[in-house]
């Protein structure tokens, strides 16, 4: 497929981690594809994913169907797959260093500490791809982040996430048509 962009939200597959932190790039996609009329019901390339038009372009929204450590091996195959460029990656993920209800969009850069992120540089070779940074804050001074990201959202905090979600399913069709840098000015 031509011009096809590739959205993928990071998280972990099963019911047990639905509503963790980790997975807030799996809601993401879950919103996306609700709003866009799009079944994630393609299984192949470790993911879960489905097409559509959004924003005048083919967008393939996607799940790994791998966890987080190893995301990168499902993201490779769908580059494949679709013949994405790397420019028309966009990854949704969870991070620590920003505090809960931020968005940060950016291009490149290193994974700062995300494994999931991780992962993906090291399959693709490159870090030359766009993300989507989540803010779910940090964890309290007694626990580990390693645990922290796999706790649910309390009910306040879930409000608040609820409306980072909501924003994301704005920003993404925006970064499709407009470009990265154009979301970064209106979204970050």
């Amino acid at each position: 497929m031509a011009n096809t962009k590739l959205v993928v939200g990071l998280g972990n597959p099963g019911k047990e981690y639905a509503h963790n932190r980790h997975n807030a790039g799996y809601r993401c996609i879950n919103h996306l594809a609700k709003a866009h009329h799009v079944s994630l019901s393609e299984r192949s390339c470790r993911a879960q994913f489905g097409i559509s038009r959004i924003a005048g372009s083919e967008v393939v929204l996607s799940k790994p169907r791998t966890f987080m450590n190893s995301s990168g091996d499902s993201v490779i195959l769908l580059i494949k797959r679709f013949k994405v460029p790397l420019d028309d990656l966009f990854v949704i993920h969870d991070d620590l260093d920003l505090p809960l209800g931020r968005i940060r969009f950016y291009f490149g850069g290193g994974s700062g500490g995300h494994r999931g992120i991780e992962s993906i540089v090291t399959r693709l070779g490159s870090r030359d791809f766009n993300r989507i940074r989540l803010g779910i804050g940090r964890p309290p001074d007694d626990m580990e982040a390693a645990e922290y990201v796999l706790t649910d959202f309390n009910p306040v905090e879930a409000s608040i996430f609820e409306e980072t979600v909501r924003r994301v399913g704005e920003a993404i069709p925006w970064a499709v048509r407009e470009g990265v840098a154009a979301a970064m000015n209106k979204y970050n």
